[in-house]
């Protein structure tokens, strides 16, 4: 596979990203942590069925207990950290320093062998990240002392994400199937939590269920493959950049919804994040050169 369509197909998640809010959205009143059971359980059984019937099932078998462990932290460590700053910060200040992590992925992936991080990586994911400020704090976001410890468990998040995506490349050998794994064990670690700390609330009609089911082959399924082809064999700077297009396509769609309403905020916020996957594209155009 091209380093090309690797990028193309690590970019397919940030477009499954762009329809979270709205599933969740039409998921209520499930809490966090039984959402993250259900979702998890599905994009898990379906990644087992597709890893069976192409005959990749017995590879799983090979793979380094480290890996599974690696890539359950990841995918159960970033939700969790997530769920838990927006409880305790509000979710605009919160939702905005955890959005740190594709400019992280940009900074930490000049680390890795093979990759030149060059000016025009890093103009591109801080331009990118404006966009995203505006996006999700609307451009009036105020921060308080007393939601600290919120926005500590959103910074970890950004690094928890940022570091699982670029320490992938790392564990480049495992499998994408693995993916199925870390999604059964991260249900499995969810569903506990839940019976802890949250009282049991299903959706109470065909619309909240098929919300959840969208979650669990789309945002919360099928990305979380698609985008370990990215950050394994792709542009791994250039999908950073490029993830900030989540959170302006993600309101798009809210608008398109009726469920938010077009402002001058989404355009600036356009033109930022547009302009930022540019200068990173022209930046990653001349490391290829």
């Amino acid at each position: 596979m091209t380093r090309k369509r690797a990028t193309a197909i690590g970019f397919v998640a940030v477009l499954l990203w762009a329809l979270l809010a709205l599933f969740t959205v039409g998921s209520a009143p499930t809490p966090p942590l039984l959402l993250n059971t259900i979702c998890f359980t599905i994009g898990g059984t379906l990644g087992l069925i597709w890893t069976a019937a192409t005959g990749a099932l017995a590879r799983l078998r090979t793979v380094p207990l480290r890996v599974y462990l690696f890539g359950t932290l990841g995918l159960f460590g970033y939700h969790a950290l997530y769920f838990s700053a927006l409880r305790l910060a509000p979710a605009a200040e919160a939702g905005l320093i955890a959005y740190l992590w594709p400019l992280l992925i940009v900074i930490f992936s000049g680390l890795l062998p093979g990759e030149t991080l060059r000016a025009g990586h890093l103009v591109g994911a801080l331009t990118g990240f404006a966009g995203a400020a505006l996006i999700i704090t609307g451009g009036g976001a105020g921060f308080v002392a007393e939601h600290a410890p919120g926005y500590g468990l959103a910074l970890l998040c950004a690094l928890t994400w940022s570091t699982y995506s670029v320490l992938s490349r790392r564990v480049g050998h495992a499998p994408t199937a693995t993916v199925a794994v870390f999604c059964l064990a991260s249900a499995a670690l969810s569903l506990p939590l839940h019976l802890l700390f949250e009282e049991t609330i299903l959706p109470r009609s065909t619309l909240g269920w098929a919300a959840i089911l969208g979650l669990g082959l789309g945002p919360v399924g099928l990305a979380f493959f698609v985008w370990d082809i990215g950050v394994k064999q792709g542009d791994i700077q250039l999908l950073g950049t490029s993830s900030y297009a989540a959170p302006l396509l993600s309101t798009l769609v809210l608008v398109l919804a009726g469920v938010a309403a077009p402002s001058m905020t989404l355009l600036w916020a356009a033109l930022l994040i547009t302009g930022g996957a540019v200068a990173a594209a022209r930046a990653s155009i001349g490391t290829e050169s």
